[in-house]
C-alpha cells in the first residue's frame, strides 16, 4: 500500500492503536511508525512485522519520475551531469550537454550530447573512465557471482536496475545521484523517442493492433515480471553488497511497477561493450545513450579502450550538432521496444514469417530429416527484409513445397529448389499475406494520411510509423507472390493437393 503524505516533522512517531474486537483482529497493539527522510519526496508505505504495522516515508523508488516533475532549487544547485563527471575524473572532451523540449509539456526539457567544437571523422569525442561506468563487475564486486546471476534467471538489466534503485534510495549519500537524476529526467527514452511501449497503457498499446510487436511487448513485460519475482536471489547471493542499504529485500522495498519503470530506464541506455568479460559486457555510461542519439546507419560505437569507454565519431560534426551512435542491427520493432523510436531508413528492418511442417503429416519425420539435411528446422523462421521481399519469398518456396509432396523420392529435389513451383504454395502465401494485412484496423493510405497531422500524439505517431512500414513489406510480399502466380503456365504440373500443408504464422 502506498500513498502520498506531507509531514512537517522529521522525528519518529509511534502511535498505538487498540485492537478491534473481531475474531480476525490482532490480539496485541499495532504500532504505526512514520519516518521522514528529508532528502526525498514523501511516500507512504505500510509494512506489517508480526504484531507491528509500520508506515515509512521514504524516497521515490523509481528511476522514472512521476507524471509531473518538480525540481527543487537544491537540485539545480548541484550542477549538471558533465560537471559532476569532470569533478570525478572525466578528462577534457569535445562535447557539451544541450537541451530540447520534451514531447510532454509537463516534463522538463531533455538533455543531449552535442559537439562542443567542429569534429572530423576519427576524432575521439570523449573517454569516460571506468570509475564512472556502471557494470555488473562494479555492482556485484565478484565476477563469479555476476556470471552466476546472469546465466541463471536474472538478466544484467535486472541487476543494474536493482542497483540503481537502491542507490537512489541513498539520496545525497549516493555517488551516482547526478547520473540517476539524469536518467529520471530522460524518463526511459532518448531525444528521438517516446517512452518504451513497455510503459504504455492498454489504450496506447491498441495503436499497435495487428502488429506482432504488440505480442512481443506483452511477452517482454511477462519476462520482466518473472525477473522481478527472482530479485530476492540477488539480495541473498550478493548479501555483502546490499548490507550497505538499510532497506527491505527487493520485492518488499519496490513494487513491480516501480521495478518495471527502472528496468525500462536502464534498457534505454545500456551499452553492449565488445571484447570484455561477461561481467562488463553491459554498461551504463554517463554521456552515452540516451543522451546520445541512435542511428541505424551510423558506424560509431562506444568501445572499451584500456581503462575507459571511448567514443570515436564516424563523420564530421559542426559545433552544436547532436552526436549519434550506432544502435546495432536491430529491426524497428526492437528499436521501439528498447528505445521508443523507429528509423524509417533502417536497413535492418524486417518482418518475421514462421513456417512449420505439419506434425499430423504421416511423412512428417521424413520431411523433418530432409529439412535438417538442408539447414532448415521443423519450425523455420524466415526474415523478410525491407526492399528484399522477392529474395525472402524465393527462400520460403522450397521449404513450403516440401509440405505438399507425398513422394519420398521428390523431397530432396523439392527443398533444394530443383522442383517446379506449386500453384497451391503461392496461393497459400498470398492468403497468408492478405490475412496479416487484414489484421490491422487501418490501411496503408490511412496511416500515411494520419502521419501528415502535425498534432498527432507522439506515441500514436511512432506506432503508426511502425505499422506503416510493416504494411509496406507485407504489400511488397503480396505483390511478389501475385507476380509469380501470373508467370505460371496455364497448364502446370500436378495440382498439389495439400492435406498436410505447412503452417504459416
Amino acid at each position: 500500500m502506498e500513498a502520498s503524505c506531507s509531514l512537517r516533522s522529521s522525528k519518529f512517531i509511534s502511535t498505538p492503536i487498540r485492537p478491534l474486537h473481531h475474531p480476525l483482529s490482532i490480539a496485541s497493539t499495532i504500532s504505526i511508525s512514520v519516518i521522514r527522510d528529508p532528502n526525498f519526496g514523501s511516500s507512504l508505505r505500510l509494512v506489517r512485522r508480526k504484531n507491528r504495522l509500520s508506515i515509512r516515508v521514504s524516497s521515490s523508488d523509481t528511476l522514472v519520475a512521476g507524471s509531473r516533475e518538480v525540481v527543487s532549487k537544491k537540485e539545480e544547485d548541484l550542477g549538471d551531469l558533465k560537471s559532476w563527471m569532470h569533478k570525478n575524473g572525466l578528462p577534457p572532451c569535445k562535447v557539451i550537454l544541450k537541451e530540447k523540449p520534451s514531447h510532454n509539456e509537463k516534463h522538463r526539457p531533455i538533455h543531449y550530447v552535442a559537439a562542443s567544437e567542429d569534429l572530423q571523422a576519427g576524432d575521439a569525442a570523449f573517454s569516460v573512465p571506468n570509475s564512472l561506468v556502471v557494470t555488473l563487475e562494479r555492482v556485484l564486486g565478484n565476477e563469479t557471482i555476476a556470471e552466476l546471476l546472469t546465466t541463471n534467471k536474472l538478466s544484467e538489466l535486472a541487476c543494474l536496475a536493482l542497483y540503481l534503485m537502491y542507490e537512489k534510495k541513498q539520496g545525497k549519500k549516493s555517488f551516482w545521484l547526478p547520473y540517476i537524476r539524469e536518467l529520471d529526467r530522460q524518463r526511459g527514452r532518448g531525444q528521438l523517442a517516446v517512452e518504451s511501449p513497455l510503459l504504455w497503457s492498454e489504450t496506447e498499446l491498441a495503436y499497435l493492433t495487428g502488429s506482432p510487436t504488440k505480442a512481443e511487448i506483452l511477452e517482454r513485460a511477462e519476462g520482466i515480471k518473472r525477473e522481478y519475482n527472482e530479485l530476492d536471489t540477488v539480495w541473498f547471493m550478493a548479501g555483502s553488497l546490499f548490507q550497505q542499504y538499510p532497506y527491505d529485500i527487493p520485492t518488499e522495498a519496490f513494487t513491480f511497477e516501480i521495478f518495471k519503470q527502472a528496468f525500462v530506464a536502464v534498457q534505454s541506455c545500456v551499452v553492449h561493450l565488445q571484447k570484455v568479460s561477461l561481467a562488463r559486457r553491459f554498461a551504463l555510461v554517463p554521456l552515452g545513450p540516451p543522451l546520445l542519439a541512435y542511428s541505424s546507419k551510423c558506424k560509431a560505437m562506444l568501445a572499451a579502450v584500456d581503462d575507459a569507454v571511448q567514443l570515436v565519431v564516424d563523420r564530421p560534426y559542426k559545433a552544436g550538432e547532436s552526436i549519434v551512435v550506432w544502435c546495432g542491427p536491430q529491426p524497428n520493432s526492437k528499436l521501439l521496444i528498447n528505445y521508443g523510436f523507429v528509423d524509417e531508413d533502417n536497413p535492418y528492418d524486417r518482418l518475421v514469417v514462421e513456417a512449420a511442417l505439419n506434425t499430423e503429416d504421416p511423412q512428417y519425420q521424413d520431411k523433418r530429416m530432409v529439412a535438417q539435411r538442408n539447414g532448415k528446422l521443423s519450425v523455420q523462421v524466415f526474415h523478410v527484409h525491407a526492399g528484399r521481399e522477392k529474395e525472402a519469398i524465393s527462400d520460403m518456396l522450397p521449404y513450403l513445397r516440401l509440405g505438399y509432396v507425398s513422394d519420398t523420392s521428390e523431397m530432396q529435389s523439392v527443398i533444394s529448389s530443383l522442383g517446379p513451383i506449386c500453384p497451391a504454395v503461392l496461393d497459400q502465401l498470398a492468403d497468408y499475406f492478405k490475412a496479416r494485412l487484414a489484421g490491422y484496423p487501418t490501411t496503408l493510405s490511412e496511416d500515411e494520411a494520419m502521419l501528415t497531422d502535425s498534432n498527432l500524439h507522439p506515441k500514436k505517431r511512432v506506432a503508426t510509423q511502425l505499422v506503416r512500414m510493416e504494411k509496406k513489406m507485407l504489400n511488397a510480399c503480396l505483390q511478389v507472390t501475385a507476380d509469380m502466380i501470373k508467370l505460371l503456365p496455364d497448364v502446370t504440373v500436378s495440382p498439389c493437393p495439400a492435406p498436410y500443408a505447412p503452417l504459416l504464422n
